[in-house]
């Protein structure tokens, strides 16, 4: 048996292995919800649909138990199992709700058209409580898989193939977040010799583009990523698309995209070449006004929900040192725009005037984002709040009267937006947020760079969905804060 046999075997285990598990959890999610829902509404009495003929006398167990059968071949007919899918993006739970809702849709198509009376209220709680638990296990086990992706296991072997920038630069990507189940074991670059390696990422080289396949197999990988190279036209793709064994090997193709999000890109055929549509983002009309309708209704209720535990902390920062509970500081937002951002007070009064001769002591005069090492001025209850972010909790107002939104970019100081180029301008497009990819993605770890990067892929493909996935991670971020947070 060849390497190139036993690594797609190993490739093959995994996938179905895990797929397995993936039934398992989904069909005693479904029972659980349905039958559970079936006691709470009817009891643990026997009871018949209304409207079933008499001979039939159709009863609520086998209700129970045909939507649960039916859900499980949706969820497999939708590819919510499908190692594309799993483990990354949110194509996997796109395809969960999805197949939910037109699974909901059919059976009350065949309930009307059968004149079966079912008990609404079994329905409108069986669905959606199915698919919350559904998506819960589905993140637990998204979270079991990117912690065996980061030690190596549960990805494709990748080989890169094209110019040497193209290929740096995706070699990067893909290190940098291992979690998404690649895992980049060579390039082939043109006059590229076997016994050098990738001067950014130390990826080896195997060999020029030519040899692709040959180097494909020699270090027993499944796939091969094509970035762009002038070596690599339509037929030089095509002919290695036909030297890869089907099934086992597979083939990629890295459009020079960077930075955009799945739903803006759509791929449409004509004469024979797939050409890759680009949505540009909108910052008007219907966008803004379900943003604008999200942070009135999230801050408000937030608000009201946490009103005990804002007293609660106006009180102990009163209480802990001298000075004001609010802080009041000038930041830039929406277009350039600047407005007062709220938070509880967690550095002693005057700080600011403190900063500069800081920032020299350190070294640090001309860093942006203006940070500072083990800050003298923090309060003891200071650093607490800092940790979880609890003093940016009176930003909830900010959201309410509309100078920041729940979610978006940075807000920063006067002096860091005028280091902005003219793509970092591009982050005033959007209010800034009380949390955002930032927040989730290193917090006071992150340089310059990289925060600007985050926020500029928030404003690039901003969507109601991903500020909900980023509102989940900044729980579980403020709960469980990293080394990074202070």
């Amino acid at each position: 048996m060849t390497v190139t046999d036993r690594t797609a075997q190993r490739q093959d285990a995994w996938a179905t292995v895990y797929g397995r598990r993936l039934v398992i959890t989904d069909a005693l999610a479904l029972i659980w919800v349905t039958f559970g829902v079936q006691i709470a509404w009817f009891g643990f009495d026997s009871r018949t649909v209304a409207g079933s003929p008499a001979d039939l006398a159709l009863g609520y167990t086998a209700v129970s138990l045909f939507i649960v059968v039916a859900w499980l071949i949706v969820l497999a007919l939708y590819d919510t199992r499908d190692p594309r899918y799993i483990g990354s993006g949110a194509g996997e739970y796109r395809r969960i709700v999805d197949s939910a809702i037109r699974l909901f849709a059919f059976v009350a198509i065949v309930a009307y058209a059968f004149k079966f009376d079912i008990a609404r209220g079994y329905i409108f709680i069986a669905f959606p409580l199915g698919v919350m638990v559904l998506l819960l296990t589905r993140w637990m086990w998204r979270q079991w898989l990117g912690a065996q992706r980061r030690n190596g296991r549960y990805s494709s072997q990748v080989v890169l193939v094209g110019s040497l920038n193209s290929v740096e630069h995706l070699a990067t990507e893909l290190l940098r977040h291992p979690e998404e189940g690649y895992r980049v074991v060579g390039a082939c670059v043109p006059f590229g010799r076997t016994d050098t390696t990738l001067s950014s990422t130390g990826v080896p080289v195997l060999g020029p583009i030519t040899e692709a396949v040959r180097a494909l197999r020699l270090v027993g990988a499944d796939t091969v990523a094509v970035t762009s190279s002038d070596d690599l036209g339509a037929q030089a793709v095509r002919e290695l698309s036909w030297e890869l064994e089907g099934g086992r090997e597979h083939l990629i193709v890295a459009p020079s995209l960077t930075e955009i999000n799945g739903p803006r890109i759509h791929t449409r055929p004509v004469a024979g070449l797939p050409l890759i549509h680009v949505e540009m983002p909108r910052y008007d009309g219907t966008t803004v006004f379900l943003k604008r309708a999200f942070d009135v209704i999230g801050s408000g209720l937030l608000i009201v929900a946490l009103s005990p535990l804002l007293l609660l902390l106006a009180i102990i920062v009163k209480a802990t040192s001298p000075g004001p509970v609010l802080y009041r500081q000038q930041r830039i937002g929406l277009n350039g725009e600047p407005f007062n951002m709220l938070k509880f007070r967690s550095m002693r009064v005057n700080a600011d005037s403190e900063l500069a001769a800081l920032l020299a002591k350190q070294g640090r005069g001309d860093t942006p984002l203006f940070k500072l090492d083990n800050d003298p001025r923090i309060t003891p209850i200071g650093h607490v709040l800092r940790k979880h972010s609890l003093d940016e909790f009176p930003q909830l107002f900010n959201v309410l009267f509309g100078t920041m939104s729940l979610v978006g970019p940075r807000p920063q100081r006067e002096g860091e937006v005028a280091l902005y180029d003219a793509a970092a301008r591009r982050r005033l497009l959007l209010k800034p947020g009380m949390s955002g990819l930032w927040q989730v993605g290193g917090r006071s770890s992150l340089g310059w760079e990289d925060a600007i990067r985050l926020d500029l892929y928030y404003v690039e493909n901003w969507s109601l969905t991903g500020d909900v996935v980023i509102l989940w991670r900044t729980v579980r971020a403020v709960l469980a804060p990293g080394n990074e947070a202070h």
